[in-house]
This record gives structure tokens, sequence and C-alpha cells, in this order.
């Protein structure tokens, strides 16, 4: 036997030798990039990995790790993966996928992957257009957007991701942003040490069909007021240094008071495992005017869908001694003439 230890892998091993084909400037430069080192400071083996894709500009991403990758088609990411986990439980499955792909045609597909909890990690690229067709409105752009299917604007009122998944039972939320690489690689950590679906958004700008769409939150002069970074233990605390605003609870809601206003024990703390209405009313604040929350929403431990169907088929062959011979030739069964 040999018990020669592997060598550690770089963020060069996952690299290929295909051309990475987005346009210049695009936000999914940086993801890959993040991916890549994230995978190298995790130990994860190649062989041990496999991405998941659908159609979209961020789906091109098997093509560009060096791991087993699978490009699917449209909105049926989710469908593949559960296949691949049932079947081989023991991989490392990471679904890449855009608003389009998973949250219009593939959202069916999503919201049960969800409840089900599959041991996948779900990487969420949210640039709030279709980019891959040339700028159409796409199920998170805002309302009233002006697009080429959309010319007099949308009259839609867009997906919160958040709140789907939350509403789907999801075990890990969370959400990052591109123009953050380093809040990025610490999300990518997370989702992978989660046990069951991590769902991480990223907010991704599309430079050419819907630049500065998350400006707000990545400029200097901004992002101080717009963004609430949530930390475990941590109070819920943005705005400038010199008169930040917290987040307290009244009533059932959540409303943000001056700082200086609040006794900081009434100043909410965040908790990963609080109750869901919790979960739920963070993900509203930036429909309510309030900041956008980055970082891990939510992190708590359910069974996995994985765990669940073996522990159901031992059960089974337990109880019923069953074997796919006899379900073939079992009185459950008849010829079509």
């Amino acid at each position: 036997m040999n018990t020669t230890a592997l060598a550690p892998l770089t963020r060069k091993d996952f690299q290929t030798d295909q051309e990475v084909r987005w346009c210049p400037g695009c936000g999914d430069y940086v993801i890959l990039a993040a991916v890549q080192k994230a995978f190298a400071e995790l130990g994860l083996r190649r062989e041990e990995v496999v991405i998941v894709s659908g159609i979209g500009c961020s789906s091109r991403f098997p093509y560009y790790m060096n791991t087993f990758g699978f490009h699917t088609i449209h909105g049926r990411p989710l469908a593949v993966a559960a296949g691949l986990k049932a079947a081989r439980p023991e991989l490392q499955v990471w679904v890449v996928t855009g608003d389009g792909d998973s949250l219009s045609i593939g959202g069916n597909h999503l919201i049960h992957a969800i409840r089900r909890n599959l041991d996948v990690k779900v990487l969420l690229f949210n640039n709030r257009i279709y980019g891959l067709t040339k700028g159409q409105a796409s199920p998170t752009s805002e309302r009233h957007k002006e697009t080429k299917s959309s010319p007099f604007g949308t009259a839609d009122a867009p997906f919160e991701p958040w709140s789907l998944a939350l509403g789907a039972g999801a075990t890990f939320v969370a959400r990052s942003i591109d123009r953050d690489p380093k809040h990025l690689g610490d999300m990518i950590h997370r989702a992978h040490h989660h046990r069951g679906l991590a769902f991480l958004e990223i907010y991704q700008n599309c430079n050419i069909f819907n630049d500065g769409a998350f400006s707000l939150l990545t400029e200097k002069a901004t992002k101080e007021d717009h963004v609430l970074r949530l930390e475990e233990g941590a109070p819920l605390l943005y705005g400038a240094k010199d008169q930040p605003l917290a987040i307290v609870q009244e009533g059932f809601a959540l409303a943000r008071r001056p700082a200086a206003d609040v006794r900081p024990e009434d100043v909410l703390r965040h908790r990963e495992d609080g109750p869901p209405g919790y979960a739920a009313a963070l993900a509203q604040l930036p429909r309510e005017g309030g900041p956008t929350p980055i970082g891990v929403l939510r992190a708590v431990t359910e069974p996995t869908w994985e765990e669940e169907l073996a522990a159901r088929h031992r059960a089974a062959v337990t109880k019923n001694k069953l074997s796919l011979q006899a379900l073939l030739t079992g009185p459950n069964t008849w010829n079509v003439h």
C-alpha cells in the first residue's frame, strides 16, 4: 500500500487549458478565481468534485474547472445533481447556475432540491438580467426595468432568492458579492462545510447589459449605508462609524434606529440558527428600504436527502427482503400487449 501523502493542490491545479470566454470585466472571472482558490485551500481532490451547470453565462463553469463536470440543459442542473448524489453520494457536487436558469425555467427544481436538503452546494450568480441572450429582464430584475424584452418597463415584482430559499426550508442560506473576493472565499468555505444543501447567492455585475446593478453595495461612498454584514453573535449595525444604525425588534418586525438612541442590549445580535421568522425578516430588509445583508443568513443541521434515501432503502430491504428482481417479477407488474 502506498502511504505517500498526496501533494497539496494549488489554484492552478483547478484551472484547465480552455480559454475563459466571458466579456472583459465580467464578475464571473472573480467568482471562478475564488472557487479555484477555495477548492485548493479546502484540500479538495479533483477526482472527488463534480461541477454541474445549466444554461447561461455562469454555466460555462465546468469547462474552466479541472474537475469532473456536466453542462446540462436550461434549468435542469439540480435534477442532474440529484441523480448524481443518489448514485455517488460520496462526491462533492457543486451546482453553478444563474438567476434566469434557476429561478425561471428551473424554479421548480430549485425549490424541491432545497426542501429535500440534497447534499449539494448551489452557487447562484445573480446579475438581475439575462446576459447570454443579450439583456432581457430576468426573475430578479427590479420592477419597471427597461430591457429588450420589456421596453416600457417590467410589470413584475422580482423574486427575492433568499426568501424563496427560506420558504422552501433551506438549511444554509448565504450571500456574497463579486467585488469582495475575500468574503466570497469565506462563504465558499462555509458552504463546503455545511452538511446538506448550501444556497449561496452571489451578486455578480454584468458590465455589458446591467452594469452597476449593485453599485450601492460596492462603491466606497455608498456601501457603508447599504450593506449589513452578518457575523454570528455580532450586533446588527451598519452605516457610518460615527453615526451607525442599529437593527432592533419591534413587535413582530425589524426596525432601523440610530444606534445612539438604542440601549446596547436592545440591538439584535445575529444568530444563524435563529427562528425562521427572524431570518425571513432580515431577508426582506432591502424591500423595506433597509440595508442588504451579506454573509450567512441561516445555518442549521437537518438530515440530508441522501441519508434519508439510504435509510429508507435499508428499512425496506430489512422488512421485506426486497430485491430488484423481486420488484420486476412481483405482483405489482403487468404485461403490455
